[in-house]
């Protein structure tokens, strides 16, 4: 019976070392496929072939995550072959544009291929770190010589940034507050390297204003004419206003009154005009005269053919023929004066027989001569106007 059992136990060894033995399985991941293999073979190339699966130049292959060399075996088991593809780049230097193919990772792995030396300061985008995508634009910036003005100095930096504010963010340059740069902070780095940094402030101050008082007159028949007097002599108003002022660099830019408070109303000056007529008597370059108003008024003179146009005209207002003894007042005095006697120092008796559209502004009255005897007036005198007076007399202003 022993030898019996020593019988089967080896013909059993007989059976079990005749089966044939499984091959060990290969995994390939290609992109978005997964082909399974069964096979000896440990060489990848030889791998690939018996799967049918061609690679393509700049295509990478990987084993468990690790780059491998497609001729060396792999040593380790289980097999798990990954092909990464490579894709389409557009590489953006300062030195022109490319089109590469790469089965790299990251954007640093693709400048390492190609290669490419990035120098100080020098950008990149996408950034080094960035995953590499079929497509994929990289673009390279040299840094360029920048001048920054700024708090009273100018700073020469150098920078890759694509925009103002980015160039001074690197410079360690922060806009505060109301702060602006020219060109502005969103702009793209000027062709001239400029930059200017405007340091901006503002502050508040309260400020008294004063508002005038306004003046009213009435007049009075009590007062002699042509005389004043103050009723109530007015005040001038006051009001707080709030201004905000604007600094840049130190420099007041601008003022703004935000708000006015009215503290202190304005009271109106009321003044009395006398009216009253008084028939007055006096001697005159030897001439005695009776008069009701004496008025200082600057005296010009006038003839057919000096009244300051290319063509001469001898007719007054009235309808007379200009000769001395007439005069000439501002349009509404003739109105309300026409026909009134006066008596000028040094130039006589006279009427008032013309209207002088020019002569405002001030009292003023235009001599009438001939041209035979016309004499230029630029002077001040003191106009009588001769008894008796008018019905209603005009304030001279």
């Amino acid at each position: 019976m022993r030898f019996n059992h020593y019988l089967v136990w080896a013909f059993a060894l007989f059976l079990f070392a005749c089966q044939p033995v499984a091959q060990p399985a290969v995994t390939i991941i290609d992109n978005d496929k997964t082909t399974t293999l069964q096979t000896d073979e440990r060489v990848p190339s030889a791998i690939l072939a018996q799967a049918g699966i061609t690679l393509n130049a700049n295509d990478r292959i990987l084993s468990n995550g690790l780059s491998i060399q497609p001729e060396l075996p792999i040593t380790s088991y289980p097999i798990t072959i990954q092909i990464r593809r490579a894709v389409a780049l557009t590489l953006v230097t300062p030195s022109g544009q490319q089109q590469i193919q790469s089965s790299a990772f990251t954007v640093a792995e693709v400048l390492a291929e190609v290669p490419y030396q990035l120098q100080a300061k020098g950008q990149v985008v996408p950034s080094l770190g960035s995953p590499v995508e079929n497509g994929m634009t990289i673009t390279i910036t040299s840094p360029r010589v920048l001048n920054i003005s700024v708090d009273g100095r100018i700073l020469q930096v150098q920078s890759s940034a694509r925009t103002v504010g980015e160039a001074l963010t690197e410079a360690g340059i922060p806009l505060l507050g109301l702060d602006h740069a020219i060109p502005s902070e969103n702009e793209a780095l000027p062709s001239d390297g400029n930059i200017k940094v405007v340091r901006v402030t503002e502050s508040v101050i309260l400020a008294q204003k004063s508002i005038p008082f306004e003046t009213e007159t009435v007049a009075s028949s009590e007062i002699a004419l042509d005389q004043t007097q103050i009723l109530e002599p007015g005040e001038n108003g006051i009001s707080i206003q709030r201004v905000r002022v604007r600094y840049e660099d130190g420099a007041e830019v601008s003022r703004v009154t935000e708000e006015e408070t009215l503290v202190r109303p304005p009271k109106i000056r009321k003044l009395a005009y006398g009216t009253k007529v008084e028939i007055k008597t006096a001697t005159v370059n030897g001439v005695q005269i009776e008069y009701w108003r004496a008025v200082q008024m600057y005296a010009t003179s006038y003839s057919p053919c000096n009244i300051g146009t290319s063509t001469c005209g001898s007719t007054t207002a009235s309808g007379k023929q200009l000769q001395k003894g007439m005069v000439a007042l501002r349009t509404d005095l003739y109105f309300a004066l026409k026909g009134q006697a006066l008596f000028i120092p040094g130039y006589g008796f006279a009427t008032v027989e013309d209207a002088c559209g020019g002569c405002v502004g001030k009292p003023w009255i235009d001599l009438g001569f001939t041209d035979a005897d016309y004499e230029p007036w630029h002077e001040v005198v003191t106009v009588y106007f001769l008894a008796p007076a008018p019905a209603y007399v005009p304030p001279i202003e």
